[in-house]
């Protein structure tokens, strides 16, 4: 475990010192690595246990740096590979690194290509909801990006009735409420409203059944 974590920061410290860690958001179950500083000095000992680290590159690219990350990673002994569909995928033993991109009107089921880094990404909804609700976390002496505690506790609501497996779907419950209940926990109960009011109401409706299925009264109360 401690290895899987030591190389995630060193991930991360590349990134910081090639200049791009400041224009990419760190998503998913990681994220839960940088929340035990947001919600210091209440009790959050997240623990992490899948290898998938995922960033999400905000569109439209504004970036004028060009780094090629598969040659950035190499040395670490990292290496890429493809899905059935192209999507590129930077594997070691111990994490597994993919990138995203916000999927646009219809959407698109190939990759996007995402020259200036050398890789390709991923388009999935949902995703401009969380780049429009990010917050910048330090810890272990670098600033990261992540989506407001609020905001990934309900897109992790939102997804977990996507996911094919219930196994997939009860850990995507999980996590998202136990952020929730850590940001109600620390007094935050007002943004985690403000920022489930600005979801479409289709969105909103899908989170409140999920909440109302899994008997979770105490996020309903605060969001209704």
């Amino acid at each position: 475990m401690q290895k899987k974590y030591a190389l995630f920061l060193k991930v991360l410290m590349h990134f910081h010192d090639a200049g791009i860690l400041e224009e990419i958001i760190l998503v998913g179950s990681w994220c839960m690595y940088f929340y035990k500083e947001y919600f210091s000095p209440e009790k959050y000992n997240p623990s992490i246990r899948t290898k998938d680290i995922d960033f999400l590159i905000p569109l439209p690219i504004r970036s004028k740096k060009k780094i090629d990350i598969v040659e950035l990673l190499r040395k670490d002994g990292f290496i890429v590979t493809f899905s059935n569909s192209g999507y590129m995928r930077l594997e070691h033993p111990e994490i597994m690194i993919d990138f995203l991109v916000p999927e646009r009107g219809k959407g698109i089921d190939k990759p996007y290509p995402l020259p200036h880094l050398g890789v390709n990404a991923q388009a999935l909804r949902f995703l401009d909801f969380l780049v429009d609700n990010t917050i910048a976390i330090k810890s272990d002496d670098i600033i990261v990006r992540t989506p407001h505690p609020a905001a990934f506790g309900l897109h992790k609501l939102i997804i977990s009735k996507r996911r094919k497996t219930e196994a997939k779907f009860l850990k995507e419950q999980k996590e998202a409420i136990t952020v929730l209940k850590a940001l109600i926990e620390k007094g935050e109960s007002k943004k985690l409203k403000a920022v489930f009011s600005t979801m479409p109401i289709a969105w909103r409706k899908k989170i409140l059944q999920t909440l109302k299925e899994s008997e979770n009264k105490e996020i309903m109360d605060i969001l209704e």
